[in-house]
């Protein structure tokens, strides 16, 4: 993802039903600079997840539409006008000045 300068340096695709409903459940904690990116979906939760999360909810555009740092564990988070969500370590999004109204790409290597 970049918005001038590199953003989240790894990201994850969960592209299937499974891994879109599996998300980071069973996973070790993202690194610093890594994502887990789920579409399409507009909603998340933490049930069973042992640490908290930032996530990042965009349009099919790839613009910000809200950003909800540090969802603790057992709780739920949507954006219904969302088509994906970036799930990334807690604080990381603040960290790296994420914020509303940003846009964010891909670049593929």
């Amino acid at each position: 993802m970049q918005e001038g300068n590199t953003k989240i340096s790894r990201v994850y695709l969960a592209k299937s039903p499974w891994l879109r409903l599996r998300g980071l459940l069973g996973r070790r904690p993202l690194k610093q600079g890594e994502g887990l990116l789920i579409s399409p979906c507009n909603s998340v939760h933490t049930f069973w997840m042992s640490y908290p999360i930032d996530l990042i909810y965009l349009d099919s555009n790839g613009l910000v539409l809200k950003v909800v740092e540090q969802l603790l564990p057992w709780r739920m988070s949507a954006c219904k006008s969302a088509r994906s969500v970036v799930e990334v370590t807690a604080g990381y999004a603040s960290k790296v000045d994420i914020k509303q109204g940003d846009h964010l790409t891909w670049l593929n290597s």
